[in-house]
């Protein structure tokens, strides 16, 4: 985590983690802390109480009974764990998915937890914040505005090129993101959002390749890193309907070494101290130049971790919640072998309840999706990149002739 870590000590007794999630989630988390000798307490949502939780990793189970799953009312989650605290022993607050990192934060003020704190975990959230940060520490990132002020808004537009994305700040991914070509459709865009506006802003869209580093990190230092290259947007596979699809960079390539760079320039900039980390970067077809989008405090989603790890051998939940008892326990932390495989995803939404995926039985195949109903998803993994790149070409073809089937992007935050 960040920002208010204090020394530790070892402690006699096991370090006690209280996990939280208001999504499905983390068990690979929870087993990692559990295995790595933690006591493991859980908050989640009420409406996920049956979902296959690792029971057998947590010690204690809390539920949030109120509204949607990740819009808990704070004070009553305060107040429920300042009881619980006068009899359980609380050392290290871990928040699981991105919606949970303000609360985190939240919670760790509040009870003086050492860890992230809530201005730190702005820029892990907030991507206005995120690119005021970035811009200040000299960081490439696409123009940009906040939509406080018109006058602002007006000089964006005369100054900026279109066209432009309006974004939401708090969201994760593409969602509620929208396409603007001029100025007239922006200020509609605007005032249909009416006082809803401020939590928005303005960004100039650079045609280019979307890549994304995957990293964990420790005393304020990258130790592991791997990169891929998204072979279909994101935005582009929310709003259009298409097929997810991404890939390891080449190992030591000019691509590889530069995003390398930028996350550890990203993670020093943003006062990242103990975490994993998703962040993502497009390279620009205009110039050629890498230019920061956004970064998370967390594990990749879309199945992210298991392509990196079967890539790298390195189980992204179960070696942060390692690091993480190892800084909570003054205990020496140590990566597994690494391993240097190029790997590749392949996810889309299925007409099938439950697709049958036996048609695809190439001796690549490392991970194949399950228990996820209308989804279709695989993993390869080789050691040449040019046979996952061959091998997911293929797929796409098969899964959009066989199983594909679109939805309309998202309209509500967070689904």
């Amino acid at each position: 985590m960040t920002a208010l870590e204090t020394k530790n000590e070892t402690m006699s007794r096991p370090v006690t983690f209280l996990c939280v999630s208001s999504y499905f989630k983390g068990n690979d988390f929870l087993r990692g802390a559990k295995e790595a000798g933690a006591k493991v307490y859980f908050l989640t949502s009420k409406k996920l109480e049956d979902k296959p939780w690792a029971r057998e990793a947590i010690d204690e189970i809390f539920y949030i009974d109120q509204g949607p799953e990740n819009e808990w009312h704070m004070p009553d989650v305060i107040g429920g764990l300042a009881w619980l605290m006068r009899t359980h022993k609380i050392d290290r607050i871990v928040a699981l998915d991105d919606f949970d990192v303000e609360k985190g934060a939240e919670l760790r003020e509040h009870f003086r937890i050492p860890g992230m704190g809530q201005t730190t975990a702005r820029h892990f959230r907030d991507k206005l914040a995120m690119r005021f940060k970035a811009a200040e520490a000299g960081i490439r990132v696409p123009a940009f505005s906040a939509l406080f002020n018109d006058e602002d808004i007006h000089q964006f537009v005369a100054a900026t090129p279109a066209p432009w994305i309006v974004k939401p700040r708090g969201q994760a991914s593409a969602t509620g993101m929208k396409k603007i070509y001029n100025a007239d459709e922006l200020w509609s865009h605007l005032a249909s959002l009416g006082g809803d506006r401020h939590n928005f802003l303005v960004e100039q869209f650079k045609p280019g390749d979307v890549y994304h580093v995957d990293a964990l990190s420790q005393d304020g230092k990258v130790i592991f890193s791997r990169a891929s290259q998204y072979l279909a947007p994101p935005f582009e596979v929310a709003h259009g309907g298409g097929i997810f699809r991404s890939v390891t960079v080449p190992f030591g390539s000019a691509d590889d070494k530069a995003l390398l760079k930028a996350t550890n320039d990203v993670m020093t900039a943003f006062g990242m101290q103990h975490s994993a980390s998703h962040t993502e970067f497009i390279k620009c077809h205009e110039d050629g130049a890498f230019y920061f989008l956004e970064t998370a405090s967390r594990v990749g989603g879309a199945h992210l971790a298991e392509m990196v790890e079967c890539s790298s051998n390195v189980n992204m939940w179960r070696e942060w919640a390692k690091l993480e008892v190892a800084v909570a326990t003054g205990k020496k932390y140590e990566l597994p072998k690494l391993r240097k495989d190029h790997a590749g995803i392949i996810v889309s939404l299925a007409h099938q309840e439950w697709p049958d995926t036996s048609q695809f039985n190439d001796p690549e195949i490392a991970w194949r999706m399950t228990g996820m109903d209308h989804h279709v998803g695989l993993i390869v993994q080789s050691a040449k990149r040019e046979r996952v790149i061959e091998l997911l070409d293929d797929y796409a073809v098969r899964v959009k002739r066989d199983y594909h089937a679109s939805a309309p992007p998202p309209s509500k935050p967070g689904h």
